[in-house]
């Protein structure tokens, strides 16, 4: 089985927290930095992936994968 993709990840730990995009912010940059991310038209950066992974524990080896493109199926 792979490992999940690094928004899908994100999106899980937002879930699991009760975290809304706002709470993202900080990690990932303004508010429309943290939609492009979460709409994958934008990957994470070195920074962001530090960030989340020490705030939010979501593993590095997680966060530095490939997004799926928008619509790819998860086997694609």
């Amino acid at each position: 089985m792979d490992p999940p993709d690094p928004v899908e990840a994100i999106r899980f730990r937002m879930e699991q927290q009760g975290l809304v995009r706002k709470d993202l912010e900080p990690m990932i940059g303004t508010r429309t930095r943290v939609a492009e991310v979460l709409n994958r038209r934008r990957p994470l950066s070195i920074t962001m992936i530090r960030k989340l992974h020490a705030k939010l524990g979501i593993p590095a080896e997680v966060l530095i994968r490939r997004p799926r493109l928008a619509g790819q199926s998860r086997r694609g």
